[in-house]
């Protein structure tokens, strides 16, 4: 096993700087690269291009960039030479993974070059680092079965199987399994990291979370600071801490063999608002009590959808481990808890046990559909939301003067458990003591109905935060916003008139620290956008 020195490594050009264990690594990438038959430039794809209309865009049909030209990279190499072009020629460039920015990060009308990861997509275990190593292009869905065929074992990441590993680890990454493993980036060992120096060099560095690694702090900003910031990831290895020996199957935390499902909706037809606000309470008063570490239902993860009244009923999408003898008694209870009191009966449409990759892939959490146009909104609570939280949400979910086409709702998200096992400062994610995660959000295709759901949604949001200056101010029952549902209007004094900006809302205390890793890794603010990190003048 290697010293922590010799983990380290940094790359410029691909070629190496630091440590011969190091050179051994990068010459072992190099050659993994080439036998990928990738060709010696990457491929350029230009708006006459008949790829240009697909890659120009990602899941949201909102955003329609019109880059100069697009580089299909597939090694990191080639992302080096692309970012070393476009700084030479004054062109702002930007990255895309999987496509999923929630705002025009990438699609911004400034962007004049987008580098594409799509096909950096390779998985393998890396025995130099003693670790599992993920592209940045690599799908979530790959990853998880991937890592299951090969080892047995998950990084506990998202739910939407369609996002790319490039944005989603970097913005925290959560999902299913994160009340019994914590966070992806709980588990992150180093990261591959293009980036672009004061003199406008472009080189690749690999920070590990090694104490003595001096290229620790950039490791740090990789672990919830937010994609677009300090340059191009192209690389991740995962190894949870603590973690002895070099077999891959024991480097990593394994899922449950199976999942125990369970689907059951509420009609609104009947739901008064005394009902729907018991309903909501509800759930906000389980969570308070079942989301410690050691809790029997650290496996449940869960989805309450409080959709419009117009499309009919309100759902609870649930799954936990199916292999615990108490699995049955403990669904049947949270249900039975979730639904007291609301005064009509729930409909179950799901009950079942699958194996456990089949469970990932299962539709009770569906993801985006990449022609649909949508707009989301988060929040982290601590605990359930109050009275008056519930009534602002009520009342737009029952707005008569409002008509959702494919989705518009509030969705509570089972959260807390391992994750809040991690202190506020040992990764960029601050909120580590929430219990719920919420999405606002509003879905449809017609153009022309751009701003009617905008209205909606901006509309409901702001009420349902109305005490604390329409947003979820952090300090009291709410925790700000999740980074990677990122929001906009967050900049916005017509949305947002606490006094908590979106920095402080996204990170809280840590963005001192992100702006001093943004200061040293990208001082020429290279990489940036609407809500990117800013560095210290």
């Amino acid at each position: 096993m290697m010293d922590s020195l010799s983990r380290r490594t940094m790359i410029t050009g691909g070629a190496v700087a630091v440590g011969s264990s190091a050179t051994a690594w990068a010459a072992g990438r190099a050659a993994a690269e080439e036998s990928r038959g990738w060709e010696a430039q990457a491929s350029t794809v230009r708006p006459d291009d008949p790829r240009y209309a697909d890659l120009r865009t990602g899941s949201n049909q909102r955003w329609m960039g019109r880059p100069e030209y697009i580089r299909v990279a597939g090694t990191t190499a080639h992302v080096v030479q692309a970012v070393t072009e476009a700084v030479k020629a004054g062109r702002r460039v930007v990255a895309r993974s999987g496509g999923n920015c929630f705002e025009d990060f990438v699609t911004s009308p400034d962007v004049q070059v987008v580098v594409d990861l799509s096909q950096m997509r390779a998985i393998s275990y890396d025995r130099a680092m003693r670790a599992i190593a993920v592209e940045a292009g690599a799908l979530v869905g790959d990853v998880y079965r991937t890592l299951f065929t090969r080892w047995g074992v998950v990084i506990p990441a998202g739910i939407c199987q369609n996002v790319g590993m490039g944005g989603h680890v970097v913005g925290g990454a959560y999902g299913a399994l994160n009340r019994l493993h914590g966070l992806a980036v709980d588990h992150l060992y180093a990261v591959e990291v293009v980036v672009v120096g004061r003199s406008g060099a472009a080189r690749a560095v690999v920070a590990t979370r090694e104490p003595d690694d001096p290229h620790r702090e950039l490791w740090w900003a990789h672990t919830g600071g937010g994609g677009g910031n300090f340059g191009i990831v192209t690389r991740y290895w995962f190894r949870t801490p603590g973690a002895k020996g070099d077999d891959p199957a024991a480097l990593l935390p394994k899922p449950p063999p199976e999942l125990l499902l369970h689907v059951q909706n509420w009609p609104w037809a009947g739901l008064t608002q005394e009902g729907f606000t018991r309903l909501v309470r509800n759930a906000g008063t389980w969570f308070e009590a079942n989301s410690a570490p050691d809790s029997p239902y650290n496996s449940l993860f869960s989805h309450l959808r409080l959709t419009h009244q117009a499309h009919g009923t309100v759902t609870l999408a649930a799954q936990l481990d199916a292999t615990r003898p108490d699995a049955e008694k403990l669904m049947s209870d949270f249900t039975a808890a979730i639904g007291e009191g609301v005064g009509v009966a729930a409909r179950q449409t799901q009950h079942r046990t699958v194996p456990w990759v089949h469970g990932v892939w299962w539709n009770g959490f569906a993801g985006t559909n990449p022609n649909d146009r949508a707009k989301y909104k988060s929040a982290y609570l601590r605990r359930g939301f109050t009275d008056d939280q519930i009534a602002g949400i009520y009342r737009n979910l029952t707005r008569a003067d409002y008509q959702p086409h494919l989705g518009s709702m509030v969705q509570l998200a089972a959260y807390g458990g391992r994750v809040n096992t991690v202190g506020p400062e040992a990764t960029a994610v601050p909120q580590r003591d929430s219990v719920v995660k919420v999405m606002f959000a509003s879905v449809w295709q017609p153009p022309a109905d751009d701003a009617k759901h905008l209205q909606w949604i901006r509309e409901c949001y702001r009420d349902t935060f109305a005490a604390t200056g329409g947003v979820p101010a952090r300090g009291g029952t709410t925790d700000g916003c999740f980074v990677n549902y990122a929001d906009v209007d967050l900049n916005d004094p017509r949305w947002n008139s606490s006094d908590q900006p979106w920095h402080e809302l996204y990170y809280g205390g840590n963005y001192a620290r992100l702006r001093q890793v943004k200061t040293r890794w990208d001082p020429r603010d290279v990489f940036r956008h609407a809500q990117s990190v800013q560095p210290l003048s």
